[in-house]
């Protein structure tokens, strides 16, 4: 009994104890719990992640400063006890985490942007050896490929594709443009002719009343186009070729030439507006009688190298053949220039003079045994046609009379002057089956209504001037031609039906046109017909003579010049008025 009742005393005692215990600690809690605050949360106080309030730097607006009693940041840590100051603390470092994680993102960003752009270059450098691969054939080594040029095959073939096409647009330009082949034409007005230019001048012939037959490029885009083309032509030429870079370097120092402006000496140019331009220039070879030609072609794009040819003009004679009637004392005039220009200068030159009639016979002759004798020239022909001078009938004879091959025949008449210059062109704008030569030369006005009277006229040398008052490009004129004498068999030679003066060298002309023979029409510097007073007999058929009458009205004066000559009446009554308004001045 009496332990039953400590038991029961004891578990009382606890129990009692257990509930001062709970009684205590409630009353505990209750007592060190913190004061309620009005103020906010401490994340509340501090600016969100992202905000532009924080100034790491320290330059930014401090947190919670100012006169007023507003509690800063060690207020609210000390207001808050050990767990606020704590909790401030980890928000600093989570702001300060966040900042270096954007800028690590930051800098992956950049390494991104540049692994991309290297990757880009890549691939543009794998588009680029892959197109030359497929222009070249490919190269050894370069069967298999990596995996990241096969990332690029797309590209690659869409590049190559574009490529493809665009070479395939400039072929068919250039196989459409007239460069190695003629096209029939309809007439000669449908020809397209060609310009002349040197280093300084351009020989035109579309003047209108503005521009001159030889001129300084004044246009910008035609300076900077032949200097382009001359640019190029002088890289292409000191650019040695594939098959020059495999020679002896001992035959390439006794060979090779570096290429200047000073060797270029003419050019030719035309532009077929459908298709594009055709350029063609000479240089001075590295013999005396050799030279370079270059062909360049620009399909309304970027230029084409056609070509690049050596020329060696050295065995290549010209036979001239000069029609001839009477005149005397101009076969005189003649025979001067033929012995310095020909005999002395070229003498690569054959002479076949065919004459009419008997008259005057004689000084014709003696005039070619003169010359030979005084120059030791033996390389002419002197033939007699007793009958009525045509002048077609006298080149087809002469042409059909040489024995000595395929030689190149330049059609002359006895007013023409030519130069040495002129020679070399003759030769390197013919070949034989593929190309004739028809030059636009200059035709010389009336020097005494040039220089005011006879007694101010001065040699012949000195009248030879390009310019607006002295000539004109006689552009409607086709008789002075360089063509191979087995071109000349082929197309038919002319039309011998054709008496007296005119019509047998448009026929002729037409021919070719007609022909799939190239014809190079341009102005040549070189070649100048010399005034003299030309009669249009009545016996000339209508066609004949008004063409006649034509070349005379031209062959006069210029636009301007005739002009004064129309209203020179006119001019001298206002200067006597003058004179008789001004006696002191006069």
């Amino acid at each position: 009994m009496l332990r039953r009742g400590l038991l029961t005393w004891v578990s009382r005692v606890g129990g009692l104890l257990v509930l001062l215990c709970c009684s205590l600690s409630l009353l505990y809690l209750m007592t060190c719990s913190p004061p309620h605050s009005n103020n906010p949360p401490l994340s509340h106080v501090l600016p969100h992640a992202g905000s532009n309030h924080l100034s790491l730097g320290g330059t930014g607006p401090m947190i919670g400063v100012g006169p007023s009693g507003t509690k800063g940041a060690g207020d609210i840590a000390q207001s808050g006890g050990p767990s606020a100051a704590h909790s401030y603390q980890m928000l600093l470092q989570e702001r300060e985490e966040q900042h270096r994680l954007y800028i690590s993102s930051l800098k992956k960003q950049i390494a991104q942007l540049k692994e991309d752009l290297q990757e880009r270059s890549l691939q543009l450098k794998r588009v680029q050896e892959s197109l030359k691969t497929a222009a070249n054939g490919p190269a050894e080594g370069q069967v298999g490929g990596s995996e990241s040029q096969r990332g690029g095959f797309g590209e690659v073939q869409g590049a190559k594709t574009q490529q493809s096409d665009l070479q395939e647009f400039l072929r068919t330009q250039l196989s459409k443009a007239e460069i190695t082949s003629g096209t029939r034409l309809p007439n000669e007005y449908a020809v397209v002719p060609f310009e002349s230019f040197t280093l300084q001048r351009v020989y035109q012939l579309e003047m209108g009343l503005t521009r001159h037959p030889e001129e300084k490029p004044v246009r910008k885009d035609k300076r900077d186009d032949l200097g382009e083309v001359l640019e190029m032509a002088l890289h292409s030429l000191n650019t040695p070729s594939s098959q020059q870079d495999n020679r002896v370097p001992a035959e390439k120092t006794q060979t090779s030439k570096v290429y200047t402006p000073s060797d270029f000496i003419e050019g030719i140019t035309r532009t077929e507006r459908d298709k594009g331009t055709l350029y063609e220039l000479t240089f001075k070879g590295e013999a005396s009688h050799e030279f370079k030609r270059l062909v360049l072609f620009r399909p309304f794009g970027p230029l084409m190298k056609v070509k690049s040819e050596r020329m060696d003009t050295t065995n290549i004679l010209i036979n001239i053949i000069v029609p001839l009637s009477r005149r005397a004392d101009k076969f005189k005039q003649f025979m001067h220039n033929f012995r310095e220009v020909c005999v002395r200068q070229d003498g690569r030159v054959h002479l076949t003079v065919v004459y009419f009639g008997k008259e005057q016979m004689s000084e014709v002759r003696n005039t070619l045994e003169n010359t030979s004798r005084e120059t030791s020239f033996k390389n002419y022909t002197l033939l007699q046609l007793d009958e009525e001078f045509s002048r077609g009938r006298g080149l087809d004879v002469g042409a059909r009379a040489w024995k000595g091959g395929n030689v190149l025949l330049f059609f002359c008449d006895v007013d023409i002057y030519f130069t040495a210059d002129f020679l070399n062109t003759c030769r390197l704008n013919t070949q034989s089956g593929k190309k004739v030569f028809y030059p636009v030369l200059f035709s010389q006005y009336n020097p005494a209504l040039i220089y005011g009277s006879p007694e101010h006229i001065p040699p012949v040398e000195q009248q030879l001037v390009i310019k607006k008052d002295t000539g004109f490009w006689r552009d409607f004129g086709f008789g002075m031609t360089c063509q191979y004498r087995s071109d000349f068999i082929n197309i038919g030679g002319f039309d011998i039906d054709i008496k007296g003066w005119g019509g047998e060298d448009v026929h002729l002309y037409r021919k070719y046109l007609h022909s799939n023979l190239l014809v190079v029409r341009a102005p040549s510097r070189g070649l100048f017909h010399l005034w003299h007073e030309k009669h249009c007999a009545d016996e000339l058929p209508p066609d004949q003579y008004r063409m006649c009458m034509q070349s005379k009205a031209m062959n006069e004066a210029s636009h301007g010049q005739l002009g004064m000559l129309f209203f020179r009446h006119e001019i001298e009554a206002h200067l006597r008025k003058q004179k008789l308004q001004n006696p002191k001045k006069t």
